[in-house]
C-alpha cells in the first residue's frame, strides 16, 4: 500500500532526473460493493486502488505517466520513462504547473461504510420494485462506498490532501408482460449518507414505474416539429454540446461556436447552469491542474459567464482559466411546475433517455429517443417507440421556453426538467 511519503519521493526523484517543473497525484480508493443480480443480493467485494500519476517539463516539452505499483524501484523507473516521453515530445511554451498556493487539507462524506444500512437499503429498493411493479425486472444493482484520498504536490511547493467518502447507487431494469419486454433503463447516484429509501432519490421510483408501462409502445402518427420535454435523467445530453464547446481543444482550434462569446447571450434567459463542484457530495475539492476548486457561474439568465478552460488552454488563448474542474451542474429551477409545462405542451415528446452520436461543430444532431413518451395538447398519450429527434443543440439552448420547479437531486448534479420548442422528430 502507498503512502503520502511515496508522493514527497517521487517528486524528488523527478527534479533529481532533471525536469525543470514536475506534478506528482498520488490517488487511493477503497471500494466495498454489495451487488445484486436479478432481485438477490449475490457478492459483497472490497478491493483497495492505488495511483501516482506523474508528469514533468523540460524545454517546454512535456510528459505524463501513471503506475500502479508505488514501490522505489517501480518509482524510478517510471521518472526515466517519464523523461524519454517528455524529451520526445514536442516543446509548447504553454506547458506549466500551478504557482504556488497555501497548503491546505480538505475532507468530506463519512470515514468508514455502513454496511448494515447499505445491505438494508439495497435489500428494500428490491422490495419496493418487486411489491409496487411486479411486472419489473431489476438486473445488475450496485450500492457501493468510496473512500477516496489523494496528495497533490508541485514543484512550485503545491501541497494538497483530500479526502473524500460517498456512497454510489446504480440500479439497471427491465419489464415483462407475457411475450412483451420493455426497452432496459437505468439510473444512478451519489450519497452522502443512506438516510432515505433509494427509490425515493434521483427519479428511480418514476423510472421504475414508467418501464413497467413502456412493454408496450406504438409509433408517432407522423413527422413533425414540435417540443421535447427533457427529463433531468437525460437534461445533461442537451446541455454537453455547449460544456465541451467552451473546453481547451475548440477554443485553442478556433471551432467553437462560442468563441468571444463570454458576457452575450447563448441560451434562453429561462436558462442559469452553475458548475457546484463545492456543494455536492459527487463533486471535487481541486481541479486537474492543481487548484483549489470553486463554485462557477456557466451560464446567467441565458449569458454564458465562463469558459472551461484548463491552464494550458489558458496559456494557449490568452483567456481566463476556469475556477472549476468542471461538471457538477446546478440548473436553476424556474417558476412553474413540471405538470404545468406539459399541459402547455401541444405536441412534442416527453424525453427520459437519449442515445445519439456527438453533434458536429456547428452543434447539428440526430438521436434516437428511448424510454419515451409521445405528447398531444398537454396529455401524455403513450410510450412510443424509438423515434429519432433532431435539431441543433446551439439552437435548442435558445429555444428553451422554461424549466420546471422540480429539481432531481443526484448527488453529482441537481437538474430539472426543460421545454424545448422547435425540435424535428420522426
Amino acid at each position: 500500500m502507498a503512502s503520502e511519503s511515496t508522493a514527497e519521493q517521487a517528486l524528488t526523484a523527478l527534479a533529481r532526473r532533471g525536469f525543470a517543473k514536475a506534478r506528482v497525484v498520488l490517488s487511493e480508493t477503497d471500494h466495498h460493493e454489495l451487488s445484486a443480480e436479478f432481485g438477490h443480493l449475490s457478492l459483497l467485494r472490497t478491493n483497495h486502488n492505488a495511483t501516482l500519476s506523474l508528469a514533468g517539463i523540460v524545454d517546454d516539452k512535456q510528459g505524463s505517466i501513471s503506475i500502479n505499483k508505488c514501490t522505489p524501484h517501480d518509482v524510478e523507473r517510471a521518472v526515466d520513462d517519464l523523461w524519454e516521453v517528455a524529451r520526445g515530445s514536442r516543446p509548447d511554451p504553454a506547458n506549466d504547473i500551478a504557482e504556488a498556493q497555501p497548503r491546505a487539507t480538505f475532507a468530506r462524506g463519512p470515514a468508514q461504510p455502513d454496511r448494515n444500512a447499505m445491505f438494508d437499503r439495497l435489500a428494500e429498493v428490491l422490495d419496493h420494485a418487486s411489491t409496487k411493479y411486479p411486472t419489473l425486472k431489476v438486473g445488475q444493482s450496485t450500492l457501493s462506498y468510496y473512500d477516496r484520498r489523494s496528495r497533490f504536490l508541485n514543484s512550485n511547493g503545491v501541497d494538497f490532501t483530500t479526502r473524500r467518502g460517498s456512497y454510489g447507487a446504480s440500479l439497471m431494469f427491465t419489464a415483462k408482460d407475457g411475450a412483451d419486454v420493455s426497452s432496459f433503463n437505468y439510473t444512478g447516484f451519489a450519497l452522502e449518507k443512506l438516510d432515505k429509501p433509494l427509490a425515493n432519490c434521483g427519479t428511480t421510483d418514476e423510472l421504475l414505474r414508467q418501464t413497467t408501462e413502456q412493454v408496450r409502445t406504438q409509433r408517432i402518427p407522423e413527422k413533425f416539429v414540435g417540443e421535447l420535454l427533457i427529463t433531468p435523467d437525460c437534461l445533461e445530453d442537451f446541455l454537453s454540446f455547449l460544456l465541451q464547446s467552451v473546453s481547451d481543444v475548440p477554443l485553442i482550434s478556433g471551432t467553437s461556436l462560442y468563441k468571444g462569446k463570454v458576457g452575450a447571450p447563448v441560451a434562453a434567459e429561462a436558462l442559469t447552469v452553475t458548475s457546484r463542484p463545492t456543494d455536492l457530495i459527487g463533486g471535487h475539492f481541486l481541479t486537474g491542474d492543481g487548484y483549489v476548486a470553486e463554485n462557477t457561474p456557466l451560464i446567467e439568465r441565458g449569458v454564458l459567464k465562463s469558459y472551461l478552460l484548463s491552464l494550458y488552454g489558458a496559456r494557449k488563448t490568452g483567456l481566463p482559466r476556469a475556477r472549476t474542474g468542471g461538471g457538477c451542474l446546478v440548473v436553476d429551477g424556474g417558476q412553474r411546475s413540471r405538470d404545468a409545462m406539459l399541459r402547455d405542451v401541444k405536441r412534442g415528446v416527453l424525453i427520459t433517455r437519449f442515445s445519439g452520436g456527438r453533434p458536429n461543430d456547428k452543434g447539428d444532431f440526430s438521436g434516437v429517443a428511448k424510454n419515451s413518451y409521445y405528447i398531444e395538447n398537454g396529455v401524455v398519450r403513450y410510450p412510443i417507440a424509438e423515434t429519432m429527434v433532431s435539431g441543433n443543440m446551439a439552437k435548442l439552448l435558445e429555444n428553451v421556453v422554461e424549466v420546471s420547479r422540480e429539481r432531481a437531486e443526484f448527488g453529482y448534479a441537481t437538474l430539472p426538467w426543460m421545454r424545448v420548442r422547435e425540435i424535428g422528430i420522426s
